[in-house]
């Protein structure tokens, strides 16, 4: 029954059949006043219902074919002599030409109201669309990726075929899909948005925009189809041109941030350089001084002061390679030689490594030997090793025991470092694995560099891992890195 019902909708939709319809409509009219015994006012007041209604709905021209034809039933049928078109009273002549002059009026004035009704109904919609589609521009949390799906917006907000749009700030253009990129050149559009001329192709339906901010052009917008007013284009052009130039702001300001945040980190490293460094310099220059000034120092004087400076050039050496590390995991210049070891390996040396600073700590070890191999870069997860082991040994004070784990979880093997320090404030969690974050207060108490933890935390993630904390305020830390057991590609 639907289906019936939507056919003869479709079928009426056709002006042939209006007409048909309008044409045959005479024919009830009629039955229905002769078989009511109507007399010739009521039978006009009839047809001139009629005539109004079919305007309405159909429009003037329906109505005016529907006013002629009902005029000639008029006649033929309620005019005296009845069954001839032939008019005897000339008042007849006048209720006649009266009765044809009003139907036409009133079609000419339903047709009006009606188009204004439809007007009326066609700028509410594409107010409700311009406001919907306002609404996504100015609200969206991604503003860069706003721009590529502004063509895709438009199509389906406004019942478009096609769209396209060029923007001078990314100096990209956008289309809706890959058909619109063969309908819509990318060159018009530029010429568009270069000379700010409009252009229009009735053929194809195609209309393209200059997109401006008060007189400066920020880009051009193409449509193709959609029943959309001149009006409706234009508040388009200025929300789109409103999205672009906010997305170009967006843009100039993150690239502002990432300016000063790179400031910020250069003068972080040199203020680190300028601490960490300046302190082994100054114990080397101090110890080479003593040697060379005073001829009469015994052997054991000479040999602390030599020691002094054998051990500052290694930690000298220790924090350019720091720095030098540090720059290759952040350009990725940095290749993996992954063999099968166990972990027990990378612990062993980097205990060796790290016996200096360990030698105030009892270090407890809880690795089984049936742990199963990793692949692994031995080199790089020693060094992983050796920077929780030192950044325990310099936080955790003299005597209290640190502990090495080892265990396999979720396909992960996870390796933890516990010590009993003073753990980590909230504040500070978030920010131990950045690059040299060293904690509040620790800078001038504790030596180091601060790129440590976030070394290890750059060669974990080039091994596919993850790294994390968990740490309790006065009871300790726990640094646990996971490697899976298997390779993944990263």
């Amino acid at each position: 029954m639907l289906l019936q019902f939507r056919a003869v909708k479709k079928l009426l939709q056709t002006q042939a059949v209006r007409y048909l319809v309008s044409c045959i409509l005479v024919i009830p009219v009629v039955a229905l006043c002769r078989l009511a015994n109507a007399n010739a006012s009521t039978a006009g007041f009839a047809f001139l219902l009629a005539v109004l209604v079919v305007s309405a709905i159909w429009g003037l021209r329906c109505a005016t074919l529907l006013s002629v034809i009902s005029t000639l039933a008029y006649n033929f049928f309620f005019l005296p002599p009845f069954g001839t078109l032939t008019i005897a009273d000339p008042q007849n002549w006048i209720a006649l030409f009266t009765f044809l002059l009003t139907a036409v009026i009133a079609s000419q004035l339903s047709e009006r109201a009606r188009r204004e009704t439809l007007n009326a109904n066609h700028r509410r919609r594409e107010l409700e669309q311009l406001y919907a589609f306002s609404q996504h521009l100015l609200t969206a949390d991604n503003v860069l990726g706003l721009v590529n799906a502004i063509p895709v917006k438009v199509v389906e907000t406004f019942g478009a075929e096609f769209a396209g749009m060029f923007s001078i700030h990314s100096k990209k253009v956008y289309y809706s899909d890959l058909r619109a990129q063969e309908l819509i050149p990318g060159d018009d559009l530029r010429r568009v948005s270069d000379r700010g001329e409009p252009i229009t192709e009735l053929p194809k339906r195609l209309r393209i925009r200059p997109l401006r901010i008060g007189l400066r052009s920020v880009g051009a917008l193409a449509i193709i189809g959609g029943d959309l007013s001149p009006e409706s284009t234009e508040a388009i052009g200025s929300l789109v041109a409103i999205a672009i130039e906010r997305a170009g702001a967006v843009e100039k300001l993150a690239h502002s941030e990432a300016g000063r945040e790179s400031e910020r980190l250069r003068s972080i490293l040199l203020d680190s350089v300028t601490h960490d460094f300046r302190t082994p310099l100054t114990a080397i220059k101090a110890s080479a001084q003593a040697l060379l000034g005073d001829g009469e120092l015994d052997e054991a004087s000479r040999t602390e002061l030599l020691t002094v400076i054998n051990e500052e050039s290694d930690r000298l050496d220790r924090l350019v390679g720091e720095a030098a590390q540090m720059a290759q995991l952040d350009a990725h210049a940095v290749e993996l030689n992954l063999q099968p070891h166990h972990i027990r390996e990378a612990i062993d040396a980097a205990l060796t490594t790290n016996q200096n600073t360990l030698a105030r700590h009892e270090v407890k070890l809880n690795i089984s030997e049936s742990l199963p191999l990793v692949p692994m870069d031995l080199r790089q997860t020693e060094e992983i090793i050796s920077q929780l082991l030192d950044n325990a040994g310099k936080y955790s004070p003299r005597g209290t025991p640190i502990t090495i784990t080892s265990e396999v979880q979720d396909n992960m093997l996870v390796t933890s470092v516990a010590d009993q320090g003073p753990g980590i404030d909230a504040i500070d969690q978030s920010m131990v694995f950045d690059k040299f974050y060293r904690g509040r207060g620790l800078r001038q108490s504790v030596q180091g560099t601060g790129m440590g933890l976030a070394i290890a935390k750059a060669i974990v993630e080039a091994h596919g891992g993850t790294i994390s904390l968990t740490t309790q305020p006065g009871r300790g830390s726990v640094f646990s890195f996971a490697l899976p057991l298997a390779h993944v590609a990263v």
